[in-house]
């Protein structure tokens, strides 16, 4: 089995949000199941951003749905989902 890279699109719920707070959970988040890549901010409208993190981890069954279900209960935020899936 070799690894997943998964790209996320994580939208706070208002755009006075601290991202830096969300991507250090999303960090912690990614760290018990793989390696944390580093995030990116994409600008969505009227002052809102989304957190793009990239995560790798293990193709196992079960982590996805795992780190996805601790992903969309980060604290400030309205949804995670997942936007690129690739094996590598």
């Amino acid at each position: 089995m070799g690894d997943v890279l998964l790209v996320y699109r994580i939208m706070p719920e208002d755009p006075d949000e601290d991202l830096e707070n969300i991507k250090k959970d999303v960090k912690k988040i990614a760290e018990r199941y793989g390696k944390y890549k580093g995030a990116a901010e994409e600008k969505v409208a009227f002052g809102l951003k989304a957190v793009i993190p990239s995560i790798v981890i293990p193709d196992e069954g079960g982590i996805i749905d795992n780190m996805e279900n601790e992903l969309r209960n980060i604290k400030g935020i309205q949804s995670a989902e997942a936007i690129d899936i690739t094996l590598i």
